[in-house]
């Protein structure tokens, strides 16, 4: 029985990928010098892949399935099984942003505004259609890197990628436009997602993925309250769903068990305790799977 061929994001979305496996239930040790990654699982093996070309070698079915981002799927055409959306990045669970950028004291205002102008850019295709449904005749040239300072010099407005927007400010330029947004997806070879060991291994893979990426920004409560002051505390308790509550072996009281988000501990917590809660325990979570 072949493993599942599997390629991994290299570049950007590298560590937070292989963190999120860890999180799921696997180890990824990544040799610096090799772009085979090892991981403790014997049905797997993994290949590190630019995200760019992903889709590609998934298509072609060099790999069974991959993670990349739905632009690169979009970029390149190809002919992919889209599994599922993995709503993370590379510093949060958020989607990115293609965006039109121009120089902060540039005159363009709108895509009309692009009109005769050169565009510089590594998404040349969803460019071009971007340009197409606007109407708007560019020359719109690749870029190998480093996109943000080729304006104004070598291009007069970009089309470059952003999550938090800080390197677009940093470097002086302007949003204009959002061209598209993206999430990270995991996409599967269409011959490999039909054979059934395959498709059970993937489905179980992303199972957990999304249990890791469910549980990123929560935690787990539990605590004691006598039975007289239950109801103040459910009132307290924001909970994920109905929160569990167990009878304890002193029958005036019960424990509580629930999930939060994690930010609002800090608050909560006190609240809790002037609720008349005993005994708070938080623990750190690894998934929820629904």
């Amino acid at each position: 029985m072949k493993p599942l061929r599997l390629g991994l994001p290299k570049g950007s979305l590298q560590d937070a990928t292989l963190q999120l496996f860890a999180r799921a239930g696997w180890r990824v040790t990544v040799n610096s010098r090799s772009y085979f990654p090892g991981i403790d699982d014997p049905e797997i093996t993994c290949m590190l892949v630019r995200a760019q070309e992903m889709a590609r070698y998934v298509e072609t079915g060099a790999l069974d399935a991959g993670i990349t981002g739905r632009d690169w799927v979009l970029e390149t055409g190809a002919d992919v099984a889209e599994i599922a959306e993995l709503p993370y990045a590379k510093q949060s669970l958020s989607t990115v942003r293609w965006v039109l950028a121009v120089p902060d004291e540039a005159l363009i205002k709108s895509p009309r505004d692009l009109e005769g102008k050169v565009i510089a850019t590594e998404v040349v295709n969803l460019t071009r259609k971007y340009l197409e449904k606007h109407g708007v005749r560019a020359r719109v040239d690749f870029s190998w890197g480093a996109t943000e300072v080729k304006v104004p010099h070598l291009a007069d407005a970009i089309v470059e990628i952003t999550e938090t927007g800080s390197s677009l400010r940093a470097n002086r330029l302007r949003i204009v436009d959002t061209v598209l947004e993206s999430r990270t997806v995991f996409i599967a070879n269409h011959a490999a997602a039909g054979d059934a060991f395959i498709r059970e291994k993937i489905s179980n893979l992303v199972l957990l993925l999304e249990g890791a990426i469910a549980a990123y920004n929560k935690v787990g409560i539990m605590l004691n309250v006598r039975r007289e002051h239950l109801d103040l505390v459910l009132g307290t308790l924001p909970a994920l769903k109905n929160p569990t509550i167990s009878q304890l072996s002193d029958p005036d009281w019960v424990a509580i068990n629930t999930i939060v988000d994690e930010d609002v501990v800090r608050h909560l917590i006190p609240r809790l305790k002037a609720a008349n809660a005993q005994g708070i325990v938080e623990y750190p979570l690894n998934k929820i799977v629904l």
